[in-house]
């Protein structure tokens, strides 16, 4: 508990109490984020590029298939990188360039989450070897941080309201309210995956969280 009582007995209007304030409201993901793409690797760029290029072109077709938007589908990164030999011996041989990387990475939101295991089952299928991630949120998260907010002003009162019963005193208004801010949390994330054996690939959603932080200040009445 943080909280701070001033009392200056020539300045009545500054007497008050400052207390702090936490909410947390709940709910179950609506929608997930992946981060995939697509890698290759050969002697001729144009080569590498190509082969990443065309499996991308299909993975794109396949979500376009499935009924993603194309809002929901962004590229994050495109690259074409050189692969070198020779800079990791201690002889005085020179480096040279022994192929080429490209790479093609997308950021796909999903907002039927049926469908998850399945879009990240057949995007796999179809080329995609490169996984940065699946992160769990909410589409709508307004009314979430309202309740979150309604908690902690709760919260602070209630604090409030046990120090001035345990100093004597009587609470009066409320002064001021200010609003630090928060924001929506996953608690649960995968990082790793891994297809699975038998049908799609398993995920696990768990809850969204969604904090708000207050500070408060209350007249002393008496």
């Amino acid at each position: 508990m943080t909280a701070a009582v001033a009392a200056l007995p020539a300045h009545a209007e500054e007497r008050r109490i400052t207390v702090s304030g936490t909410g947390t409201a709940l709910a179950a993901p609506d929608m997930a984020t992946i981060t995939l793409g697509v890698t290759n690797q050969d002697v001729q760029a144009s080569v590498a590029m190509q082969a990443t290029s065309d499996a991308v072109t299909q993975i794109l077709a396949r979500l376009d298939e499935m009924g993603l938007e194309s809002r929901d589908v962004q590229t994050r990164d495109l690259s074409l990188s050189p692969v070198w030999s020779g800079r990791s011996n201690s002889s005085n041989e020179a480096p040279k360039i022994t192929g080429f990387t490209a790479s093609n990475r997308v950021s796909v939101r999903v907002r039927d989450l049926d469908k998850l295991g399945q879009i990240m089952d057949a995007v796999i299928r179809d080329g995609a070897n490169d996984f940065g991630g699946l992160s769990f949120g909410v589409q709508e998260p307004k009314p979430l941080e309202a309740e979150a907010r309604a908690k902690a002003v709760a919260d602070a009162t209630e604090k409030a309201q046990q120090l001035a019963q345990a100093a004597g005193i009587t609470l009066g208004p409320v002064i001021s309210i200010n609003d630090h801010g928060g924001g929506v949390r996953p608690m649960a994330q995968m990082r790793e995956m891994a297809m699975s054996d038998a049908g799609g690939v398993p995920v696990a959603g768990g809850e969204i969280s969604v904090s708000v932080n207050i500070a408060m200040e209350f007249e002393i009445s008496d």
